[in-house]
């Protein structure tokens, strides 16, 4: 790696780029006094009729230290380059010998697009401006990046960019390549989940009123910030495809994906607690809990705002990345703390209230649920991670069908588990059932 120096800080900002893709759309910034070696801007799917403009203005440059001859700009500028290429230049660092057939600067490198060097800007340095239009004919996923392989120079510049394909009928589709299906299946999702929740409300309002408790009511409210995201989110994204700005209905969608993120982690810590529908009651402990999932989803909806309003180009992306997985991970193990409590209490119980066969029933459903939700959140952030990195960029949309999918199941499972019912099956329980049940929690007891 050391005849390659450039591509340490590309494979980083690459792995970065992986964790949360940005949107791809129009973008303008201020960069002032910026010393990376290697800025991302954006990644983007191209088809055959691709292009990338990039406008400059207000650049200038300032040396390591006053004392420094002046940069040579023609070691710096942007490029494109593909994942492909990016791994096929760093396993070439390592196999060539001859480490002078390789240039220390990412911009000499064969295995890079250039759009343009600073070389080119007319005026030039200081003040440099330009306006540069690339056609990408070979179609690919590829990185936009920008270089300074002036080690310690500060670049100040005022950027915008477009990255879109062309459709036949000659307009702009500013929606990288995997995610054009993407806006559709948001809206049908969006139309299967307020199916959902009339049914739900129709079980819980009028069918089944009088065995409704208040965690069916917050169940309802999961259902409709779901429903809502979705649309919110299938028209943000339709609104870029159009337009190549975010800015759509920007505050309900944001509102509804905070709501979604809340609710979904109560409802399921609220439902291993067995709270309304099996204990009126919260114990210390799982208020506790709450009190800590519900902040950390505040400050996770934070960190998702910075990411998708800004960008890869801002020096903190990359901790903002941090926070919000790391804080997603800390939820995923919160909820887990109030089912295992249930389980381990059910169990303790069923020893000594005389009442085995309906604590073995509430003992396995507990124990199903607690799979159930392992299940659900492995798939969404395990393997649905891994959908997003090995699927070609054509396909990226898969990842977010499968997820929504497994999503979609998740809430049928846990919503039809703990459904309003007229003859509870917990209470409904004879005298063969409870001999039964006491036998099995026998063996269980032998067993354990």
């Amino acid at each position: 790696m050391d005849r390659l120096p450039y591509l340490i800080p590309l494979l980083i900002s690459l792995l970065s780029a992986l964790i949360l893709p940005s949107m791809a759309e129009m973008k303008t910034l201020e960069i002032s006094d910026d010393t990376r070696q290697i800025i991302l801007f954006e990644k983007f799917g191209f088809s055959r009729a691709g292009t990338v403009n990039i406008s400059l203005s207000g650049v200038s440059l300032a040396p390591p230290s006053p004392s420094d001859p002046a940069i040579d700009p023609s070691y710096l500028g942007f490029f494109l380059i593909s994942d492909e290429s990016l791994i096929q230049a760093a396993y070439d660092s390592q196999q060539n010998p001859d480490p002078n057939s390789y240039p220390d600067c990412v911009l000499m490198s064969p295995y890079v697009k250039n759009i343009f060097k600073f070389s080119e800007l007319s005026p030039p340095v200081p003040d440099g401006a330009i306006n540069r239009s690339f056609p990408v004919s070979h179609p690919d996923e590829y990185s936009l990046y920008f270089a300074n392989c002036v080690s310690g120079s500060a670049v100040t510049m005022s950027v915008h960019t477009e990255m879109y394909n062309t459709r036949a009928d000659g307009t702009r589709d500013f929606l990288s390549v995997g995610q054009s299906p993407v806006p559709s299946m948001y809206t049908f999702f969006a139309v299967a989940y307020s199916a959902f929740l009339g049914i739900w409300i129709y079980l819980t309002l009028f069918h089944n009123r009088l065995s409704s408790h208040k965690i069916h009511h917050l169940m309802a409210g999961l259902l409709l910030s779901k429903a809502l995201y979705l649309v919110f989110a299938a028209e943000d994204l339709h609104y870029i495809r159009k337009t190549g700005t975010p800015h759509g209905w920007d505050v309900p969608f944001y509102l509804f994906q905070f709501l979604k993120g809340v609710l979904l982690f109560t409802v399921i810590v609220l439902i291993g607690t067995g709270w309304s529908f099996l204990k009126p009651f919260l114990q210390e402990r799982e208020k506790k809990v709450i009190m800590v999932v519900i902040p950390l989803q505040i400050v996770a909806n934070i960190a998702s705002v910075v990411i998708g309003e800004t960008g890869p180009f801002i020096k903190d992306w990359v901790t903002w990345n941090q926070v919000f997985l790391l804080i997603d991970i800390v939820c995923c193990c919160a909820v887990m703390f109030p089912i295992i409590w249930s389980i381990r209490s059910l169990r303790e119980t069923s020893k000594t209230d005389g009442k085995a066969a309906r604590n073995l029933m509430k003992l396995t459903l507990f124990r199903q649920f607690y799979i159930v939700v392992i299940g659900y959140l492995y798939f969404t952030r395990i393997v649905v991670y891994a959908l997003k990195t090995i699927t070609s960029y054509k396909y990226r949309w898969v990842s977010v069908a499968a997820e929504e999918t497994v999503s979609l199941v998740f809430y049928l499972f846990m919503f039809y588990m703990f459904r309003p019912v007229e003859r509870n099956q917990y209470f409904m329980i004879d005298d063969d059932e409870e001999a039964a049940a006491e036998l099995a929690l026998r063996e269980e007891e032998f067993e354990l």
